[in-house]
């Protein structure tokens, strides 16, 4: 089974191909842009889609030829890929446009031809030749190159994201194994059907008087209706931003030890599926959610397990996992009041821990689940 993977290296371009990176950023929010509003202008009055393609801009607009050709047509890529979502599912969104200052600086470009060599201290782009770049890892001879995504961080570093595709041989495992489940903490990011509680340490909240005083200080210097601020503002907004990106790399880094330690430890993990939008807005649990990180920690633990021939099993969302004693299966709908945290079973008479029956539950179904899979193949 082919599967994809990206290594991230950090590059170092020189002021002559940083320039042109501005451009290529730019030209790609651009034609975004562009696209966009002749879509929406388009099926307002014809009620019918169009679908532009980059090429059609270059004669009004010269400058794009400037840029990798194959930047804009990824643009054009994601610009259907994000029109396909929101038919799926309108939850996903209307596709917005991109402003300035607020969006993700980065663009894709394609492996065609050789156009993208990569070698121990270069790599080699379209348009801008040979950057030099860490590698800090290899990719394995076998690894087939596709393509390559340039982003530029708040804090001004640029990173080349090389996207591979590869050969998966591991087999997948059929038995169920070591099983364990995992119930969503507020306070400790997860706790397991072995009554273990994962102690992640809040980042943001560590940094947040920091932060605080940071941000004020960059509030203080920014001047209302002046389109080019101060140096010091400048100054002030890269100390902001570098504080960010720690907080950002230290959540990441925990996440990542933690994913690999489960998926080394077990052949099955149970998880709930959660909808932590709707956890961060309608229950007010913003902060708190955003610091755990769980749906980059699911995503960690999908991939991982993915490529260890294991099994990740989301549990339905209507699953009663903390309303069910784990015992005798009786619901108690007192239990949808998150602050009831220990409960007694009315039909046995059992004593749980909230989190920790929920855990036993999630590891319960995910045996359930995996056994119907395999009967149905």
């Amino acid at each position: 089974m082919k599967k994809n993977k990206a290594y991230r290296y950090r590059i170092y371009p020189d002021k002559a191909q940083e320039e042109l990176l501005q451009k290529t950023f730019g030209c790609a929010r651009f034609i975004w842009n562009r696209m966009l509003a002749d879509i929406k202008d388009h099926y307002e009055k014809e009620k019918k889609m169009i679908d532009p393609t980059p090429a059609e801009y270059k004669k009004e607009y010269e400058w794009l030829k400037e840029v990798d050709s194959l930047a804009l047509a990824n643009v054009q890529l994601q610009l259907k890929r994000a029109f396909q979502s929101f038919f799926n599912d309108e939850k996903t969104g209307y596709p917005n446009f991109k402003a300035k200052h607020y969006c993700k600086k980065s663009y894709t470009t394609n492996l065609v031809n050789g156009n993208i060599r990569l070698s121990e201290k270069t790599i080699r782009l379209p348009k801008l030749g040979e950057i030099r770049i860490r590698k800090h890892r290899e990719a394995p001879e076998e690894w087939k190159m596709k393509s390559v995504t340039v982003t530029q961080e708040p804090t001004g570093r640029y990173y080349a994201s090389v996207l591979y595709e590869y050969e998966n041989q591991v087999s997948v495992q059929t038995e169920a194994g070591n099983v364990i489940g995992l119930d969503y903490a507020m306070n400790g990011l997860y706790v397991d059907s072995n009554g273990y509680c994962a102690e992640m340490p809040h980042f943001l909240r560590q940094s947040e008087k920091r932060l605080k005083k940071a941000q004020r200080k960059l509030s203080k210097k920014y001047v209302k209706g002046r389109e080019i601020q101060s140096n010091r503002y400048y100054r002030q907004k890269l100390i902001v931003a570098k504080m960010h990106e720690k907080v950002r790399h230290q959540r990441a880094d925990w996440l990542h030890k933690e994913s690999r330690k489960l998926v080394n430890a077990y052949d099955c993990i149970g998880i709930e599926d959660l909808d932590m939008k709707a956890m961060s807005q309608s229950l007010h649990f913003g902060k708190s959610v955003s610091d755990n990180g769980w749906g980059m920690f699911v995503n960690m633990l999908e991939y991982k397990a993915e490529e260890a021939g294991k099994h990740v099993i989301k549990a339905d969302r209507l699953f009663p996992s903390s309303q069910m004693c784990h015992v005798c299966g009786g619901l108690n709908p007192e239990t949808k009041d998150l602050s009831v945290r220990e409960w007694t079973c009315p039909a046995c008479g059992a004593h749980h821990d909230r989190d920790h029956n929920a855990a036993v539950n999630l590891r319960n179904e995910a045996v359930h689940i995996l056994m119907q899979n395999q009967q149905i193949s």
